[in-house]
């Protein structure tokens, strides 16, 4: 077990990584190729990449079918692995505790520190802003989903995970999800914003604060202004990014 494993285009360390397990998070393994290298499916996503197999521990099947009970709360956390420390990242997944202790495999968990239960975190205003601004000034890292290094849609998907609410990985992805508004001064605290390029594609994606400022992974997780025609950033002055649809999931 790893606080956060690489998810690669292909098997080989110079692959792009496309994506990242957080700690506690289930994947099904596939396929091996050599010099341990697995092809694995993210179980809350379905997203498919190449690992490194010594960075996963085998879970029973009753394990997998239950969902974490909690997201680590804090920038780093402390959590005991058979009696030896890992320290993982905000939004890392918890299995079922009692009494502090729980379960992965043949692994003894022991964590006493801050935790998110999504079941009962309040969609609002305070709770999304809180969870985002846990990323303010993370590094942009492409294929990154931690406050280590994160992409944009790796950053609205984390938030709203710990919120219990299943996002898919890209933001192309995420663009087909959720109910569309029809209007930025319609939109509301938690409403993502997708933006495209000249040929059209989704490209960029972030959570809206309200429907004059933004909260995203470009360059670092950054709070800019935006407009109907798109995000304009605060230090510069510089329209970054072009406007094209505005969603809403919960």
């Amino acid at each position: 077990m790893v606080p956060v494993a690489a998810m690669r285009l292909e098997p080989d360390h110079r692959s792009e990584m496309v994506s990242q397990f957080l700690f506690g998070e289930y994947a099904v393994l596939h396929q091996t190729e050599k010099d341990g290298w697995v092809l694995a499916e993210s179980k809350s996503d379905g997203y498919r990449g190449w690992c490194q197999q010594t960075h996963f521990q085998p879970i029973t099947p009753v394990q997998y079918a239950i969902d974490p009970a909690a997201f680590a709360a804090d920038w780093v956390n402390h959590v005991d692995v058979n009696g030896r420390p890992v320290r993982v990242p905000f939004g890392s997944s918890l299995p079922v505790l009692y009494d502090e202790q729980g379960s992965l495999g043949e692994h003894i968990i022991r964590f006493s520190g801050k935790s998110l239960d999504p079941l009962k975190a309040e969609r609002e205003t305070e709770t999304i802003r809180g969870l985002a601004f846990m990323y303010l000034n993370t590094a942009y890292l492409w294929g990154g989903r931690s406050v280590f290094g994160v992409d944009c849609s790796g950053f609205t998907q984390m938030i709203y995970r710990m919120m219990g609410i299943s996002l898919l990985r890209d933001a192309q992805q995420q663009a087909t999800q959720g109910e569309l508004i029809n209007f930025l001064q319609e939109a509301r605290c938690g409403d993502l914003a997708f933006f495209d390029d000249a040929e059209g594609r989704i490209i960029h994606v972030g959570m809206l604060l309200s429907p004059m400022e933004i909260i995203h992974a470009s360059g670092k997780v950054r709070i800019d202004r935006i407009d109907n025609s798109g995000i304009v950033q605060v230090d510069t002055g510089q329209r970054t990014q072009r406007l094209r649809i505005i969603r809403r999931y919960c």
